[in-house]
C-alpha cells in the first residue's frame, strides 16, 4: 500500500474529541461501553489508530504557508491584496497565523509524546521523529520554548522556556539515536519514518543549530557574522552525506515534481500524505491548497477552466530573475502555457489541467503565455509568429474556447501582448512589475505547478481540492544543507560539488567557484556586494521555491534584515522590521494566548525581542 491512510485518524472521532489547549492535547472519552480513550490507546488496535493521527497531525504545519513564505525576497501579494503582517513585520502576539503554527508543533510533540506514553518503544521511532520535526519548526519559528519530552495530559500549566541550547541537545541525541538504530529502515514510501528521513532532518537540526550557537551576528543590516564553533557544522554535514549516501540527482527537475512521479520516489525521504481514493468524507474538503495558493487570479474556474488561485503568493521580480536561460528549474516550477478551454469538453482535456491529462496538449490553442526575461522581446515574437495558430483569438473565430488570448514577457517592465482573430499580434502594453503584480486585470504572472494535482474534478473546484503528498525532506534540499555546512566548515571549495550536483540536475554548467557566478537579478547598493551565502541561499530559492522554507532559510543564514531591505516591496529600511525600542523581530512573537495561559512566562520577561 503507497500510503500510511492519514484519514483513518478520522476513526477517533468515535472515540474522543482532540482539542487544543495551550497547545497540548486533551481527550474527552466519546467511546462505547464505557472504556475510556487512555484504555482504548493502550490496546494494540487502539495504538496503531493513535499513530496514524499523531502523523495527521503534521499536515497543520505542512500547509502553514503565510508565516513560512511572507516577509521574503521572493513572494508578493497580487490583485490588489493588502500585504499580509508578516510582509510588513507588524504581526502581533495575537495574530492567527502565529498561534496556529505555535499550537500545531506542540499538537505534533505532545502526540509524539502521547505515542509514547501509550507503547513505550512499540512506535518510539515514530514518536522520536515527529517530536524532533515539531521542536525544529518551533526553534526556527520562535528560538527558546517551553521543552518537555512527557505527555500532557493534566491541568499543570507551568512550562518554562527552556534555552535553545539544550532544546537542540534533547532533539539532536533523539535523532542520532534513532540513525543508530539498526532496526530503522532506510527509505519508505508510506509516509512514515527511515533512516534517510531522520538523517535529513537531523542535519538541518545541526545546520541551525550552528547558525544559531556557533556564530555571532555583527551586523544585521550587512548580514555579517563572525564563527565561533565548528561542532554543529561537523554534525550537519556528517548526517546530510548519510542522508545523501549514494543518491544522484538522475532525473529530471520536471519527473520529480510531477504528480506521475509521486509514487516511490528515490529523492523523497519524508512527505505527508493524502489520498484521494477512498477519503471517507467529502473529498471536496478533505485535501489542502497548496496547488491554489502559488499563482494570481485567472479568472472564473468554471467558465475558463484554468485554476483556483488565491492570490496571495505571487513571484516577485528577483524571483523570476534567479532563473537563468537553461535552467530547466523554470519551466518545471512554474506553469508557463495555460491552455485554453472549452465547457463542452470533458474535463481536464483542455484548460489549466490539459498539460497532464491530454497527450495533444503542445497543439492545443493558448489562453495564456509567460516567456522568461532570459527571451529578448524579438525571439518571443518570433516564437508568436511561429506559433500564430495557437494564438487565434477564440471570441472572434467563435470556436467555442472561453478565454481571451494573452501572452507576456516577463522582464520589466512586463509586455502584455493581444491578438488578432487570426492570431497575429493586435497590440502591446508595458507595466512596470510591481504595477503588473496588483493589477486585477493583468493576471500576469505564472503559477507555481509544484503541488499541481491533475486529478482535481471539476465539481471540486476550491481551496481543498488537492491531495498531492506535501514533501518535507527530499534530496536535493539535501544537497543544498551539506553545500552550506561544508562552506561554514571549510569555505568555498568544500561547497562547490554540493551545489554543482544540484545545478547539474537543473541543465547548467558548473561552477569554478563564487567568482564564476553572476545572477541576472539587479540589486541595491544596500545588500553590497553577492557572497557565497547568497549563491548558497539563490541556489535554495530555485531547487525549493514554494516549499514553504525561505523565511526560516533567511532567518537562520542571518540574512533576514538584509534580505528584507533589498528585496521587500513593504521594507524600506531596519527599522521598519524593528519595534520603538528599536528592537529587531528576528522571531516570531510568543502567543499572547500562550503567555497568559502558563504560569511560568510573563510577557514581560517570556515575549521574544521585537514584541
Amino acid at each position: 500500500m503507497k500510503k500510511i491512510k492519514y484519514f483513518g485518524a478520522l476513526a477517533l472521532s468515535a472515540l474522543m474529541l482532540l482539542t487544543s489547549c495551550e497547545g497540548f492535547l486533551d481527550a474527552e472519552n466519546k467511546s462505547a461501553g464505557g472504556q475510556t480513550a487512555d484504555e482504548y490507546f493502550r490496546t494494540p488496535e487502539g495504538l496503531a489508530t493513535f499513530r496514524v493521527y499523531a502523523y495527521s497531525s503534521l499536515k497543520k504545519i505542512a500547509t502553514s504557508n503565510t508565516i513560512q513564505e511572507d516577509g521574503t525576497d521572493l513572494f508578493l501579494p497580487s490583485r490588489g491584496k493588502t500585504p499580509s503582517q508578516f510582509q510588513e513585520y507588524s504581526v502581533t502576539p495575537e495574530n492567527g497565523d502565529v498561534q496556529y503554527l505555535y499550537l500545531s508543533c506542540y499538537d505534533v510533540i505532545n502526540n509524539a509524546n502521547a505515542l509514547l506514553d501509550f507503547g513505550g518503544d512499540t512506535y518510539k521511532q515514530d514518536a522520536l521523529f515527529l517530536r524532533a520535526y515539531g521542536y525544529y519548526m518551533l526553534t526556527q519559528h520562535f528560538g527558546s520554548v517551553p521543552y518537555s519530552d512527557r505527555y500532557i495530559n493534566d491541568a499543570e500549566r507551568s512550562y518554562p522556556r527552556t534555552d535553545l541550547a539544550t532544546i537542540y541537545t534533547n532533539v539532536i541525541n533523539d535523532l542520532e539515536t534513532l540513525a543508530a538504530d539498526p532496526t530503522l529502515i532506510d527509505l519508505t514510501a508510506d509516509g512514515t519514518v527511515n533512516k534517510r528521513a531522520v538523517n535529513a532532518l537531523l542535519a538541518k537540526v545541526c545546520l541551525a543549530a550552528g547558525w544559531d550557537l556557533e556564530t555571532k551576528l555583527t551586523d544585521e543590516a550587512k548580514g555579517t557574522w563572525e564563527k565561533t564553533g565548528t561542532s554543529y557544522f561537523t554534525k550537519a554535514k556528517n548526517a546530510a552525506d548519510a542522508a545523501i549516501n549514494g543518491i544522484e540527482l538522475t532525473q529530471s527537475f520536471e519527473q520529480k515534481w510531477s504528480p506521475a512521479g509521486e509514487v516511490n520516489n528515490p529523492e523523497t525521504f519524508f512527505a505527508v500524505q493524502y489520498e484521494r481514493e477512498g477519503y471517507p468524507g467529502d473529498a471536496a474538503s478533505g485535501g489542502h491548497g497548496l496547488q491554489n495558493d502559488y499563482g494570481n487570479y485567472y479568472g472564473q474556474i468554471a467558465i475558463n477552466g484554468l485554476k483556483v488561485s488565491s492570490s496571495v503568493k505571487v513571484p516577485s521580480h528577483k524571483a523570476l530573475f534567479l532563473f537563468e536561460k537553461g535552467d530547466q528549474r523554470y519551466d518545471a516550477t512554474f506553469m508557463t502555457r495555460l491552455a485554453n478551454y472549452k465547457s463542452d469538453d470533458e474535463w481536464g482535456q483542455t484548460g489549466y489541467y490539459a498539460y497532464y491529462n491530454n497527450p495533444d496538449f503542445n497543439s492545443l490553442p493558448i489562453a495564456n503565455f509567460y516567456a522568461p526575461y532570459y527571451w529578448t522581446q524579438a525571439e518571443f515574437e518570433q516564437f508568436l509568429k511561429d506559433n500564430q495558430a495557437l494564438f487565434v483569438n477564440a471570441d472572434a473565430q467563435g470556436n467555442g474556447y472561453n478565454n481571451a488570448v494573452w501572452a507576456f514577457w516577463m522582464n520589466d517592465p512586463v509586455v502584455k501582448y493581444y491578438f488578432k482573430a487570426d492570431g497575429s499580434i493586435q497590440k502591446k502594453e508595458q507595466y512596470a512589475y510591481n504595477r503588473a503584480t496588483l493589477d486585477a486585470q493583468l493576471n500576469f504572472t505564472p503559477c507555481v505547478k509544484k503541488w499541481d494535482d491533475p486529478a482535481t474534478i471539476q465539481e471540486n473546484l476550491n481551496s481543498s481540492n488537492c491531495y498531492r503528498d506535501i514533501v518535507l525532506l527530499h534530496a536535493s534540499d539535501i544537497y543544498l544543507v551539506a553545500a552550506e555546512a561544508a562552506y561554514m566548515l571549510s569555505g568555498e571549495a568544500a561547497a562547490m560539488p554540493y551545489l554543482n550536483a544540484v545545478r547539474g540536475r537543473a541543465g547548467l554548467a558548473p561552477l569554478s567557484g563564487l567568482a564564476a557566478y553572476d545572477p541576472q537579478y539587479s540589486t541595491p547598493n544596500s545588500f553590497g556586494d553577492i557572497q557565497m551565502i547568497d549563491l548558497i541561499l539563490d541556489e535554495r530559492a530555485r531547487e525549493l521555491y514554494a516549499e514553504m522554507q525561505r523565511w526560516m532559510d533567511l532567518r537562520r543564514t542571518r540574512q533576514l534584515v538584509r534580505y528584507n531591505v533589498a528585496f521587500n516591496e513593504m521594507i524600506g529600511s531596519v527599522a521598519d522590521m524593528q519595534n520603538n525600542k528599536g528592537e529587531t523581530k528576528w522571531y516570531r512573537p510568543i502567543p499572547t494566548h500562550e503567555i497568559n495561559s502558563n504560569t511560568a512566562m510573563t510577557d514581560s520577561t517570556s515575549q521574544n525581542p521585537g514584541y
